[in-house]
């Protein structure tokens, strides 16, 4: 009897397998909503958020996704639409509704989305919140757009006394006819460090507005964190994204620190125009010394991008919009296309868009994807300083 072994025929049809597999694997969310909150604990508790007071969670990494209890569903919350959600756990998660004046609101749970306690409703208004980030599941901060000349920002804290306290900070000004936020997929801040920045866009063009003066509160309660920040002048860039009407600018912000020669953070803003969501130019720009000056990806993603995050795992820049994603691995200099899909949010390995849309990223497949990619003439071997 003739023996063989199995390992080559194995292999090769695995990586043929691999080759031909999408990168995005579609899941089952059960809902018609837009989706464009999404927050993944550990890849396998994740928790989304989208249109008509819908709030999803999975805890088997999108395996079954199950439709929470709609917050305020016996007065109005079928009216709100969920633009952010954070999550600690299976059972702890905060999401925040974006609409004008009191439709901007942050809901809390701590029974895994069976109940929700009603936080902070938006004082302003003609206000409209367009994201948040929570240090904790205690005390964070909400963006809003320009109210009385001045962009909004509220440091809040949950305990005790659920109080806001507004930023009033010099350079801060802005025209509401001329600049905004877009509530797209909640990163429109700058958040590894607290919240040092944030994106905008309108007709008057795409800006990252920061503290000129960081600081680093360490073990400080909320009240600490708000005085010690808010004395600080912000100052703000120009970023080189599509401008000139109230649909074009900067719609999401993320960076990652860089090990290289000379360590720093490096910066990506993508955005354009969400009415035209084929023009790819101006979608991408990075800064290499702390979003002060920025530069044009010399080539851009293949068309409006509403959300981008960097990818440890994988060495890797991952951005997407209503008209598919795309990817980097030369730190946003140039971008490759992944798929045609429709997204709004990212939250690797998870991404979701309009109609209920949810995928997981097959990391295989994209690994075999960026090897393919690295044969075609002037696609970088991988990000500067790896």
């Amino acid at each position: 009897m003739k023996y063989f072994s199995l390992f080559p025929i194995l292999y090769f049809a695995f990586a043929a397998h691999a080759q031909t597999a999408p990168v995005w694997t579609m899941q089952s969310s059960g809902t018609h909503a837009s989706l464009r909150g999404i927050h993944t604990v550990d890849g396998k508790v994740t928790w989304a958020s989208g249109s008509g007071g819908t709030v999803l969670r999975t805890i088997d990494g999108g395996e079954h996704w199950t439709q929470c209890a709609t917050p305020d569903a016996g007065i109005d919350g079928a009216k709100l639409d969920f633009r952010g959600v954070q999550a600690w756990d299976e059972k702890t998660a905060i999401v925040m509704a974006s609409g004008p004046g009191e439709l901007s609101r942050i809901y809390k749970t701590t029974d895994g989305c069976r109940t929700w306690k009603l936080l902070f409703k938006n004082p302003d208004k003609d206000g409209f919140w367009d994201a948040m980030y929570f240090y904790d599941a205690t005390s964070g901060v909400i963006l809003g757009d320009p109210v009385d000349g001045r962009f909004t920002i509220f440091y809040a804290a949950v305990d005790p006394g659920k109080a806001m306290k507004r930023l009033m900070n010099p350079g801060l000004e802005a025209d509401s006819s001329t600049q905004g936020g877009f509530a797209a997929s909640d990163s429109l801040m700058d958040t590894s460090l607290g919240v040092d920045g944030f994106v905008t866009g309108g007709k008057g063009g795409a800006f990252y507005y920061f503290d000129a003066n960081p600081s680093v509160c360490v073990d400080c309660g909320w009240h600490e964190v708000y005085e010690s920040r808010s004395q600080h002048r912000w100052s703000k860039s120009a970023i080189p994204l599509l401008g000139g009407s109230e649909s074009t600018g900067a719609y999401s912000i993320s960076k990652r620190y860089r090990a290289s020669a000379v360590p720093r953070w490096l910066f990506l803003a993508v955005g354009g125009d969400y009415t035209k969501p084929n023009e790819s130019a101006g979608t991408a720009a990075w800064s290499a010394d702390g979003g002060q000056s920025w530069t044009a990806a010399a080539k851009p993603p293949h068309g409006y991008r509403s959300t981008v995050e960097w990818s440890e795992a994988l060495q890797a820049w991952i951005t997407a919009g209503t008209n598919g994603s795309d990817f980097s691995v030369d730190d946003g200099k140039s971008w490759q296309p992944l798929e045609d899909g429709s997204w709004n949010a990212l939250s690797l390995p998870f991404l979701v868009g309009p109609d209920g849309r949810i995928a997981r990223l097959n990391a295989v497949a994209f690994r075999e994807k960026i090897k393919s990619m690295k044969s075609v003439a002037g696609v970088p071997a991988g990000p500067e300083g790896h």
